[in-house]
């Protein structure tokens, strides 16, 4: 579509229009164009877009539109009409955001489900007429389990972030989500790629879909200025906050691999006078909400977060990203410094990298087919006192993943104190090789007979392994998420 295309010229109704016009956008970006059009359509579409590209205005618009053509008569109570699914909290609020935003002219309504929180506010929202409801998948299945939401009137299915879903393991709750759906729906799968994995969950999910890509496959934001400093990993907390304070940086988002090194790292920072506030699947949701605001508001200046702990943060015009430590999944770092450079707005994305990473520098070059330009280590900067057990504490740290494992046979009982050689015994219902919960699983339990569901605050988070976890090269494949 050419570039002066407006959203007028989309079809979309008034209200929309007005709601656009006061959210002050004036055109579609590239996948807006191409994805509006399409859904409309009534069709089912696979779109792949880079983060901060707009997509989620690509199917909340149309839907609203779709839903303002229908009597609003037709809602029932805890019976939604359109379902949008994502893997994260922070990402389903921002999502549902979208949504007010854009139907604050319309009597259309929404509500958003995640786990880390009480339950019974949503089951009492849950009990009033809604068109639009987004959620988690785990926490969905709790209230599908305890009859809180029929899911049979759904009429539009939107999987967001699906690469995201698959990574965290989520294709089961998926399965058990669509079985609860009318065969008859229109489904929009949207990622910010097109990998192996997502082609073949569409396959299970779409009918005759069309396809959307506005850009290249794991391609990254051309505004984003990319560099790297090759640092000793040591010396890399005092060289973040000399960098910080000398270059007068006033918000800037650090990513670290485990939960443990973003509390060490925040920790640090707050020490050298800097604002800093940690963020990832071990806090509460009203911490993690404290401190994203805390951040947007320019309380605090720096904002340490793992990978899925920031998925889904929408954080206007964030003029600095620093990767602290490179993911050893090669994708996250597109998904990382997506968080700059957004809406056509400039960026620039740091990392910061040790010579044991220089495998994962290489495995990102080959993805984005380019070379990151490698800038000498900043000067200026005093080492602070490292104590043993600091070291230690790191070392231990970087030999996590930060995330469950994969269940080992090996007992799940806690150790006995320290030389007694004997065993504690076992919490009653604790089993041998229980695996823990990932980020967005249920704090409460299910019914009996139902696995636990995964939306809260529960367990670990999965962001990605650790150096000595298995390399994407090493992974087993996995096994086929549809049998058709």
């Amino acid at each position: 579509m050419s570039t002066s295309v407006t959203f007028a010229d989309l079809g979309l109704a008034d209200p929309l229009l007005r709601a656009i016009a006061d959210a002050g956008y004036t055109a579609p970006t590239p996948i807006q164009a191409q994805a509006i059009p399409r859904v409309l359509a009534g069709g089912d579409l696979l779109a792949a877009a880079q983060t901060g590209t707009g997509k989620t205005a690509g199917f909340t618009l149309p839907i609203l539109h779709m839903l303002l053509a229908k009597p609003l008569e037709l809602r029932k109570p805890g019976r939604p009409r359109v379902l949008i699914l994502t893997p994260t909290r922070e990402l389903t609020a921002q999502v549902e955001e979208s949504v007010k935003t854009y139907g604050v002219h319309t009597k259309i309504s929404s509500m958003v489900i995640f786990g880390g929180v009480n339950i019974n506010p949503q089951t009492n929202a849950l009990r009033k007429p809604i068109d639009i409801l987004v959620a988690t998948p785990g926490r969905l299945l709790d209230h599908c389990q305890q009859r809180n939401v029929d899911l049979s009137g759904v009429e539009i299915l939107v999987l967001d972030e699906a690469d995201r879903m698959l990574d965290m393991g989520f294709i089961r709750d998926i399965r058990k989500i669509l079985a609860l759906l009318p065969r008859q729906r229109q489904n929009l799968l949207f990622s910010a790629t097109f990998s192996d994995e997502i082609r073949e969950l569409s396959k299970g999910v779409l009918n005759n879909a069309s396809e959307v890509s506005v850009a290249a496959r794991n391609t990254t934001a051309e505004r984003v200025d990319q560099t790297v400093h090759m640092v000793p990993q040591a010396h890399k907390r005092d060289i973040l906050s000399h960098i910080i304070r000398e270059s007068g940086w006033h918000q800037v988002l650090v990513f670290t691999r485990t939960k443990h090194g973003a509390n060490r790292l925040a920790e640090k920072l707050v020490k050298d006078g800097l604002s800093a506030s940690a963020i990832h699947g071990n806090k509460s949701q009203a911490a993690r909400t404290r401190a994203l605001d805390d951040f947007k508001k320019g309380k605090v200046a720096v904002l340490v977060a793992t990978d899925i702990a920031a998925r889904g943060l929408d954080i206007d015009q964030l003029p600095q990203v620093v990767n602290f430590e490179l993911p050893n999944v090669p994708e996250d770092y597109v998904h990382r410094i997506g968080r700059t450079g957004r809406a056509g707005a400039a960026g620039s994305a740091v990392s910061l990298v040790d010579s044991s990473e220089i495998k994962y520098l290489k495995a990102i070059e080959r993805i984005i087919k380019k070379q990151i330009p490698q800038l000498p280590a900043p000067t200026g900067w005093t080492a602070s006192p490292v104590s043993t057990h600091d070291a230690d504490d790191d070392a231990r740290a970087e030999g996590r993943r930060d995330g469950p494992r994969r269940p080992q046979q090996r007992s799940s009982r806690p150790a006995g104190p320290a030389g007694s050689g004997a065993p504690r015994p076992a919490r009653a219902g604790q089993g041998t090789g229980q695996a823990p919960r990932r980020e967005g699983q249920g704090s409460g339990r299910a019914p009996s007979g139902h696995a636990p569901a995964r939306t809260g605050t529960g367990g670990p988070v999965r962001t990605g392994s650790g150096p000595n976890g298995p390399s994407q090269a090493n992974r087993p494949r996995r096994p086929a998420l549809f049998n058709k």
